[in-house]
Formats: structure tokens, C-alpha cells, sequence
């Protein structure tokens, strides 16, 4: 039982960024959506996918007699007269259309030629008429022709306005009162086409409330379908599902016709439907084809928005085409919480790489766009606002969480913890727990030449001055490399390069901060200089290999760090080096693969390691770096007369108590060459003493020296380099160099 509590405690403190961000964000999207601020959104979104639909074929059962401003002028005068509607409608009917529809608002009688006109209308039951049968605030009722209202051949011609004045949705039944209504234009046009194919009206199957013609059921739009909220919905509306612009259908003019320059079969068996598209008659309306981004915005005649209307009847009754259906209110929220959920389990995922975030946002917006791109090929309208916003929610909770944790996290540790250890122990469920993982380090130690002699020369408190502005320079040097300081022991770093954090250039930039530290020097310098303190040197062993990083202690007291032979192996080469000389391993040399400025190179062996080692002395660092350290000046300037000396070879930091005797033949600014009787190994560490006439009267201070090399000639010298002197043990060699010269 303990066992799936600790589990599930685990999984919740792993996702709990996402166990706040999803209900949150659904939350705010469902409330935003029910108040209608989405609507617009949506209904533009909705607008776009029509206009980004592949195009659809004409409808060849479909004719459009347009009257256009050149048809007007030629009339001379506008209405028409009853004689010309009359010669017009006469010369449809002589083609035997199925149907014709005249959308047309004009005065009864126009003369001459009324009577002519009614004999026509009489003899037509196929021609249907308009009146506009609902009133509001924008528009009055308008009176079919008496005659055409007599033989119940009159539709509807009323149609939906959205809150930006676009026409989305269609009418099939118009309700003047609970148990009257008559059929919109469209629907009549649509009946008397199906008649001759056998196709009649009756109720679904599926829902008594829906009309059914043939292979088509057509649903019955609700005030809260698809993008709309609290939408009107009387009589009985659908949703338009456009075929598109008048171009999708069979299109002549009214001159044309009137004059009869049309082919005698184009309007044989089909629904012929008379309108204006004249801009002076203002009969045009906006449409989802208004939304072209960055084009004007045009507007389709009332008559291709009937003949639209129309064509989605036949086209459903007939061929099968679907309607433009919906999900429920539940299944839209059930939406918006899945991608609420996805873009927060992404987003959680990626929360440490802005860019990342940014492209998975990309991909998932577009992976949710063309969801509903596809679903509404098939014939769904599935919101696609809310969901986007659920996704942008989700990144700016998230975010915002993760920076208000990490702001607190790093008020408390950040002076103690580095920035990406704090990180580890933020972003990580077992961040704060004992243990490790094996992981590739790459591991810098430097250490202050002759330190523990400055902490001797001068008081505490300046000391600690030198101390804060050395290790003040490095942290900046270190941090601008990514490097992860893991310690500061005392005048000496310890820089991991790849825990907690690893990157494919750890040992690189290991090495570019080292060039970058040792660069620095003169800076810290030359404040200790302003300041009339101590000259510092530096030296620096680098080494790359396989240990453990984590938190290391106990319950009350531990530290992320890292553990290994790699590390101790680091520790010895740096006690190789002198100051501002850098040491790696072959191990790291082999990792870095790049180009170095390679000053020499020699075998050793470390104690408590097996095998002799190749390490080699660093100069600089080429490529994407390009840093380089100046070079040593090694030019010994032999001495007139030689300088008797007495030194002790160190272990460690242990002297082995024999005196031996030996004299310097030479200095140089930062070593000397030792001439001795004794074989002194390369790399030893000595402590010497100057035998001078005023050791008689003063104690003289201790030169610390490490041996650089052997020479074949003469026999029995060696050059060795200072690596630690006392101010006043600086003074004295300076003046004794400037004497015996």
C-alpha cells in the first residue's frame, strides 16, 4: 500500500503543473465561450475554412438568370413592365424548366401587359414567387404578387443575418404563428425538382423533428450549434453549407433571355432562378467568401445565395452530400479538455526550452487546424477558437507556474546552490533525494599558487578580501561557460561540465573556461595591484570520465556533487600544474576533438592510479573560441655568481625532512635553473631556501618550486618554476637577481 501511495505521490508532483494548468484553462476557455466572446472568432474561423475547402463542381441543374446594370439600361426604365416580365418568363417556360423561382420584389400591376401577365402566372404552377414574411428592426414585410399569393406559389425569401452581417445559415420553413408557415423559396425550388425524381418530404428517422428528402436528413439548427451562443433559432433553420460564388452555377442574362440568344436545352429540366446582382438594386449580402484576408470584400447577390441554398437540397436529397452538422454542448467541453490536456502535457514536457515550446505549440495548433479542416471536408463544424485558446492557456499557465516556483526556489538557495542545481532540484521529483546516476563529467580543479603563504603574510580580513575578489572573477568566467561550481574549497574551485546538466560540449567549454580563468588572472591582478595587495597565480587540471552526480549526505545535510575516480584523477593533475598553467588528461583531449594550442605534453603517475597517464600542458583553444594564452617566458639569465640554497623534496604537502644542498645558477621573472647533486624527478615538488649573508641576521621566507624538466646539458640542472612565494620571499629574489646579474 505504501508503495502505490509513494507512487502515486510521484506522479502527482511529476505532473502537477499539468494537474493545474488543465482544469484551470478548460474552466476559463467554457466560461469565455458561453459568455459569446468567442462567436466572432469562430464564426471568422469558420469563414476561412470555407474559403480554404478544395472547390466543388458546378451545379449544372441550376440556372441563374442575373439582371446586371447593362441589363437595366437596356430596359430604360426600372421596374420592368408587365409585358417584358411576361415575354421573359415566357421564353424560360418554352425550355420546360422543372422549376423557376423569381426573386423578385416589384409593384403589381406594372403596365401594360398585367392581364397577359396573370394568364401566365396561372397557367405556370412551376413558377414561384417571394414575399418576405418576418419583421425586424431592419427590415419591413414585403407583399408577394397577389396573383402568385393566390395560387400558394409564393416562398419565403427571409434570411438570417449574423451579428456582423453575414449570412451563414438558410431557412426551409418560415412559422408565422404555432400552426401556420410556408417554405422558403429555396426549399419550394428544391420540391418541385425532387418531385419528378420521386423524392417527398417526411420526417427523419433518426429525429421526427428533422425534414428528410431522399438521402438527405437536415438538422435543425440550435442556438448554441458549432461557434454560435445563444443564437436565434426560430422557424426552421440549417446551417449554409456553400457550394460558392455565382461561378458554381450555370449563369445567363436577362438580355439574353428576353432576347432569346441562349441554347434551347440549357434550362430543360432544371431550376431557373431570376435575380438581381445590379449594384444600384442593393440586393447583395456578405457571405463567408467576404473574408478574404488582404483582398476586398465582396458580396453575393441574393439570388447565388438561393441558388446555394438550393443546390445544398438537391445535392444532400440526391447525391448525398452532407449538412453541416455539430457536436453537443458536452462534447465541445469534452474538446476543449482534451487539448487543454495535450498542450499542457507538451508544453509540462518542454517547459526548460523556450523553443521547443514554441515549435510544439506550431505543430499542435497546426495539427488542430487541420482536425477541423478535415472534419469539416466530412461535414462537421468543430470549434476550433476554444481549443487554441486551451493550448495558449496552458503554455502561459505553465510558464507562469514555473517561474513563480523557480523566483522562490531561487530567492532561498540561490546564494548557496548554483542556478542549475537549484533547477535540478526544482524541476525534479527526487531532486531532493539522496542517490545518483552514472553520467560522462567533465571536472576543472584550480587552485591559488602559494596561498596558504599569502593567508600567513597578511591578516584575516584581508585574506578574505583577496579570497572574494579572485573567486568573484572565476564564478563570472564560469558561469558565462555553463560551467556548475560545485565547491569552493577555500582558495581552490571545483567546476563540474555536465551534471546536472550535460551537453555534447562539456569537455570543450571545460577547457575554453579554463583558457577564459587564466585570462582573467590579469584583471584580478590588477585590482589586488590598485588595492597593494598580492600578485595570485593559478593552476588548473581538467579530466573527463564516468562518475556519480547527485545528492550526496545525509537527511539533514547533503549536496549535490559528484563522486569517482574521475574526480580524484582531476584533483591530481591540477597539483601537477604551476601557476597559470593548464593540465588535461588524455581522456579529455580525446573528448573535446578540437583544435589546442598544445604546449607540451609528459607521463605521470598519480597516486592511486594503476597505469602512467599522458597529460598535457593547454596553451589555448581554437574554432567557435579562439582563446589563447600568451606565452611563459622561460629565458633563464644565468647569475655571476652562483646562489647557495638549501631545499626539501614535498610529498604531497608533507615534507620528507632531508635537507639537501644545491645552488641556482640562473633566474627568470617566474623560476630558476637549480644546479644539485641529487636526481630530482620531473614534476617534484620542492621547498627551497636562499643562503644569503642576511640568513645569518633575518629568517629568510620559503620558495615553493615545482621541477619543470632535466637538462641533458649541463649535467645535474634542472629548471624549476616558482609556485608559491611570499611577498617578502618576492622582494628578496627580485633583489638578489638585480645584484648578482
Amino acid at each position: 500500500m505504501n508503495f502505490i501511495l509513494d507512487n502515486l505521490k510521484k506522479s502527482l508532483w511529476e505532473w502537477r503543473g499539468v494537474l493545474i494548468a488543465v482544469p484551470n484553462v478548460t474552466f476559463i476557455v467554457i466560461a469565455l465561450r458561453f459568455t459569446g466572446l468567442l462567436q466572432s472568432l469562430e464564426l471568422t474561423a469558420l469563414d476561412q475554412l470555407f474559403l480554404l475547402r478544395p472547390q466543388e463542381p458546378i451545379d449544372n441543374r441550376i440556372v441563374i438568370v442575373e439582371i446586371n446594370e447593362k441589363d437595366i439600361n437596356n430596359q430604360k426604365s426600372w421596374p420592368i413592365s408587365d409585358a417584358v416580365m411576361t415575354k421573359l418568363l415566357k421564353n424560360i417556360k418554352q425550355q420546360q424548366p422543372r422549376a423557376i423561382g423569381l426573386d423578385i420584389y416589384r409593384n403589381w400591376p406594372v403596365n401594360p401587359g398585367y392581364t397577359e401577365l396573370v394568364k401566365l402566372f396561372e397557367s405556370t404552377p412551376n413558377l414561384i414567387g417571394i414575399e418576405k414574411v418576418l419583421e425586424n428592426r431592419d427590415s419591413s414585410l414585403v407583399q408577394a404578387s397577389p396573383i402568385l399569393k393566390k395560387l400558394q406559389q409564393v416562398g419565403g425569401n427571409d434570411m438570417p443575418l449574423d451579428g456582423d452581417g453575414k449570412i451563414r445559415r438558410g431557412m426551409l420553413y418560415l412559422y408565422l404563428n404555432e400552426n401556420d408557415y410556408i417554405e422558403s423559396l429555396s426549399l419550394k425550388l428544391a420540391l418541385l425538382y425532387l418531385k419528378a425524381e420521386g423524392i417527398t418530404e417526411k420526417a427523419a428517422t433518426t429525429n421526427p423533428k428533422y425534414l428528410q428528402l431522399g438521402k438527405g436528413i437536415f438538422p435543425r439548427f440550435k442556438n448554441n450549434d458549432g461557434g454560435y451562443v445563444r443564437e436565434k433559432s426560430g422557424s426552421y433553420q440549417i446551417l449554409l453549407n456553400y457550394r460558392g460564388t455565382m461561378q458554381k452555377f450555370v449563369k445567363v442574362s436577362f438580355t439574353d433571355v428576353l432576347e432569346n440568344k441562349i441554347d434551347t436545352n440549357l434550362m430543360l429540366g432544371k431550376v431557373v432562378i431570376i435575380g438581381s446582382t445590379a449594384e444600384s438594386l442593393r440586393d447583395s449580402f456578405f457571405t463567408p467568401y467576404s473574408s478574404k484576408l488582404f483582398a476586398d470584400t465582396p458580396r453575393m447577390a441574393g439570388v447565388t445565395i438561393h441558388a446555394n441554398l438550393t443546390s445544398q437540397i438537391l445535392s444532400s436529397a440526391i447525391d448525398g452530400r452532407p449538412q453541416i452538422k455539430s457536436w453537443s454542448e458536452f462534447e465541445e467541453g469534452l474538446w476543449i479538455l482534451l487539448w487543454s490536456m495535450i498542450g499542457s502535457i507538451l508544453f509540462w514536457q518542454q517547459r526548460h526550452n523556450i523553443f521547443l515550446i514554441t515549435v510544439s505549440f506550431v505543430l499542435t495548433g497546426s495539427a488542430l487546424i487541420i482536425c477541423c479542416f478535415l472534419a469539416f471536408l466530412a461535414g462537421w463544424w468543430i470549434p476550433l477558437i476554444p481549443p487554441i485558446l486551451a493550448l495558449a492557456g496552458s503554455t502561459v499557465i505553465i510558464t507562469q507556474y514555473i517561474f513563480q516556483s523557480a523566483v522562490n526556489m531561487q530567492k532561498t538557495f540561490g546564494r548557496y546552490l548554483t542556478d542549475e542545481v537549484v533547477t535540478n532540484l526544482i524541476e525534479t521529483p527526487s531532486g531532493l533525494k539522496l542517490g545518483g546516476e552514472r553520467r560522462k563529467v567533465t571536472i576543472l580543479v584550480s587552485d591559488v599558487r602559494g596561498f596558504s603563504a599569502i593567508s600567513e603574510e597578511y591578516p584575516p580580513e584581508q585574506v578574505v578580501e583577496i579570497l572574494n575578489l579572485y573567486l568573484e572573477v572565476m564564478t563570472d568566467v564560469i558561469n558565462q561557460h555553463k560551467g556548475t561550481i560545485n565547491d569552493f574549497m577555500g582558495d581552490g574551485i571545483l567546476v563540474m561540465f555536465g551534471a546536472p546538466i550535460s551537453r555534447e560540449d562539456d569537455s570543450q567549454r571545460a577547457i575554453a573556461c579554463a583558457v577564459a580563468m587564466q585570462l582573467a588572472m590579469q584583471k584580478v591582478n590588477e585590482k589586488n595591484q590598485q588595492m597593494n595587495l598580492p600578485i595570485l597565480e593559478m593552476g588548473i587540471g581538467i579530466n573527463t570520465g564516468e562518475v556519480v552526480a547527485g545528492n550526496i549526505g545525509s537527511q539533514k545535510r547533503a549536496e549535490y556533487t559528484v563522486i569517482g575516480s574521475h574526480v580524484n584523477l582531476a584533483a591530481r593533475i591540477e597539483s601537477y600544474s604551476v601557476g597559470g598553467q593548464i593540465l588535461i588528461s588524455e581522456y579529455t583531449l580525446l573528448d573535446a576533438n578540437i583544435d589546442l594550442r598544445i604546449d607540451s605534453k609528459s607521463q605521470v603517475e598519480p597516486k592511486g592510479i594503476k597505469h602512467p597517464i599522458t597529460i598535457y600542458e593547454i596553451g589555448g583553444i581554437g574554432e567557435k573560441y579562439n582563446l589563447y594564452l600568451p606565452k611563459v617566458d622561460e629565458d633563464i639569465e644565468l647569475l655571476s655568481d652562483e646562489l647557495p640554497v638549501e631545499f626539501i623534496v614535498l610529498h604531497g604537502k608533507q615534507a620528507d625532512g632531508q635537507l639537501l644542498p644545491g645552488v641556482l645558477v640562473g633566474l627568470s621573472e617566474n623560476g630558476a635553473q637549480l644546479c644539485c647533486k641529487y636526481d630530482l624527478e620531473s614534476l617534484t615538488n620542492i621547498k627551497l631556501k636562499l643562503l644569503t649573508e642576511t640568513a645569518i641576521f633575518t629568517e629568510e621566507p620559503d620558495i615553493y618550486a615545482k621541477v619543470v624538466k632535466k637538462f641533458d646539458v649541463p649535467e645535474n640542472h634542472f629548471l624549476i618554476r616558482f609556485t608559491g612565494i611570499p611577498p617578502k620571499g618576492l622582494k628578496r629574489l627580485r633583489k638578489v637577481r638585480q645584484s648578482l646579474a
